[in-house]
């Protein structure tokens, strides 16, 4: 077979887009990077469908990442992964007519997101909704497959399969090269500082049982906590009477041991403010802030189950648990701090582009898409 040249979408916003305000196009990024290992590969380029203009402005390295518009790409590329931005029917067409294939890789909680805008009046298609069905394979992710694989089917129709998760320290190790110690955990004396960082934008990661689990820590063990930090709160804490009700029932806010604040950037705040995170998932058993937080040597408490030997692990809604993980961590985490951060990595690197399992996974499953017939 053919080595194929494949291009993957992305919708930049504007020229000069941050890499920390969602996790869309590192993946774009990675997917990019380990695809390149595959030895059926021959290029892989991002292919922006906006028409934002694409300079050096952007925070990657263009000659590395390549990124081209979908004008300069349509007629250079074998494989289209649509990922961060959507090809409308003409362009789908044209691909089709070129001979062309065209690959839906999904990696968000789309049915998450539709129940919400359907029940909470949240808008986000509206009725001039186009589903592409004309997809000739669909990738998905392993923690978006429980809660969104029969959506991707329904309206796609089409199999959906799931594909290696992909993540690599390349972006975090460029942010906290001007940190002290490169931000890297390091041990210290005297209370923790527990942090809750979940995005609280949908019923998926919501800051509530890790604020109850910090509770709970505090309670058993108030002078080893200095406070707590619920990141992206803060219009919660001013606006929300429901929100501001249950915490005042609270042990650590009641004491003012908790603060509750915007929007922080993850590999800023791990360096500068945090000790400890503390994180709860309802179908989002993997993603990048985990192997960021794990990457850096830092303690997170967490349920996620497509990675129960990172961090430290507690099961299900289990705040209890959650609650003996956080103490285990304020006494034993800076015995071992070297050996735990070594291990982390060594965990994580399952993910990273280049790792054997995923090229070979990835490879053969651009070869059985090659002997598919076309759609």
């Amino acid at each position: 077979m053919k080595k194929l040249r494949i291009g993957i979408t992305i919708g930049l916003h504007h020229a000069a887009e941050t890499l920390w305000n969602n996790g869309i196009k590192q993946n774009a990024v990675f997917l990019a990077e380990a695809l390149r290992h595959c030895p059926n590969v021959e290029s892989a380029v991002l292919v922006n469908t906006t028409n934002v203009p694409i300079t050096d402005q952007l925070p990657w390295d263009l000659k590395r990442w390549p990124t081209v518009t979908f004008e300069d790409a349509k007629d250079n590329v074998d494989v289209l992964i649509e990922l961060g931005g959507q090809i409308d029917p003409a362009a789908t067409d044209y691909l089709k007519r070129r001979g062309a294939r065209l690959i839906s890789y999904c990696c968000g909680f789309e049915y998450v997101h539709a129940m919400e805008s359907v029940l909470f009046n949240k808008p986000s298609f509206g009725e001039h909704l186009f589903v592409n069905q004309r997809y000739d394979d669909i990738w998905m992710i392993p923690q978006v497959a429980n809660i969104s694989q029969a959506y991707f089917e329904v309206l796609r129709r089409q199999t959906a399969q799931v594909v290696p998760f992909i993540w690599s320290p390349v972006f975090l190790n460029a942010r906290t090269e001007r940190f002290p110690q490169s931000g890297e955990y390091q041990p210290h004396d005297g209370p923790r500082r527990l942090s809750v960082m979940e995005p609280n934008i949908n019923v998926v990661k919501f800051c509530l049982y890790p604020a109850m689990i910090a509770e709970l820590a505090y309670r058993e063990r108030p002078d080893s906590i200095a406070r707590l930090q619920v990141t992206n709160a803060e219009h919660l804490a001013i606006n929300c009477k429901e929100f501001i009700s249950l915490m005042n029932q609270l042990d650590i806010v009641r004491e003012h041991k908790a603060v509750f604040l915007g929007r922080h950037e993850t590999p800023a705040f791990l360096a500068e403010s945090t000790d400890i995170v503390i994180s709860h998932q309802w179908e989002n058993p993997l993603n990048y802030f985990y192997l960021e937080v794990c990457w850096q040597g830092y303690p997170l408490v967490h349920n996620a189950t497509l990675c129960t030997d990172l961090g430290y692990y507690y099961e299900a809604n289990k705040v209890s648990h959650g609650a003996q993980r956080v103490v285990e961590a304020i006494d034993q985490h800076d015995r071992n701090a070297d050996h735990y951060k070594s291990e982390q990595r060594r965990a994580i690197s399952r993910f990273v582009p280049g790792a054997a399992e995923m090229t070979e996974a990835y490879a053969r499953l651009l070869d059985a898409l090659q002997r598919k017939p076309a759609r």
